[in-house]
């Protein structure tokens, strides 16, 4: 911590968290509500819209072509079947599936029976997945992402020679938070870069004053400095592998507990 964001340590009362709301009733997240008393809001900054079948097609992109696919989130998952049931699409028996942690595996099972197919899983970041991409460097990839992702699986696919094909299948739009607009909170916490555009998208002249930012991950860190904000709390840390962990250790020190 350094000593601009030492300075800025004030009590904590309340959080506005840029996800939904969490559906499991053991979420951190209201471990922290009941343990320090405070005030934790959650409401999401971006929405996710699909592309039509109609825009797909303009891709020329043939899905049957592919042996294998890539997938890092649930949204993915959702709009890639989507697609493939408007195509009338069914996804042959071999093919193979890498998924990035076991969460969004977990989720695939919604549309296939795992048991009978060849799945990969990292255990959360893309880069765990890179040495299964070298072990099958043969096989043909398609890629199901929003026309705003990260760069790091294209880019080691593209690197190795692997083939791979982009396929555009949602897009990742600011949400409407102009309710928002009078309500002050003591923290924001934020998970994708995503979320820190959307914030300005909504609220052009934000003024960030005593409101401490929490940001997950180095691209969203990058995001919140990029935008000249302070970023207060950054996580993963060394000590708090999580952004429930982050928050309850600057909570500790902001209210000298």
């Amino acid at each position: 911590m350094t000593q601009a964001t030492k300075n800025r340590l004030n009590r904590v009362r309340s959080i506005l968290v840029s996800q939904p709301k969490p559906t499991d009733e053991r979420s951190p997240y209201f471990h922290l509500t009941e343990k320090y008393k405070i005030k934790i809001d959650f409401r999401p900054f971006i929405q996710v819209e699909p592309v039509s079948v109609k825009d797909f097609r303009k891709q020329k992109i043939e899905i049957l072509k592919h042996t294998a696919v890539i997938f890092t989130s649930r949204n993915a998952i959702d709009h890639y079947f989507g697609i493939c049931q408007e195509l009338k699409i069914e996804m042959p028996a071999d093919m193979k599936y890498f998924c990035i942690s076991e969460q969004t595996a977990h989720y695939l099972q919604k549309y296939i029976v795992i048991r009978k197919r060849k799945l990969f899983v990292g255990t959360r970041t893309a880069a765990d997945l890179f040495d299964f991409f070298k072990k099958h460097k043969s096989e043909k990839y398609i890629f199901p992402c929003s026309d705003i992702r990260k760069d790091d699986i294209p880019q080691f696919l593209s690197k190795n020679n692997i083939d791979f094909t982009e396929a555009i299948i949602y897009h990742t739009v600011a949400a409407d938070l102009s309710d928002l607009k009078d309500i002050k909170y003591d923290i924001l916490a934020f998970y994708s870069p995503s979320g820190i555009k959307s914030l300005l998208d909504n609220f052009p002249d934000f003024e960030q004053g005593k409101t401490r930012i929490a940001a997950f991950g180095p691209t969203t860190a990058q995001a919140v400095k990029d935008m000249n904000l302070i970023m207060d709390i950054e996580a993963p840390l060394p000590n708090a592998p999580s952004m429930t962990g982050a928050l309850e250790l600057y909570i500790k020190k902001a209210n000298k507990i």
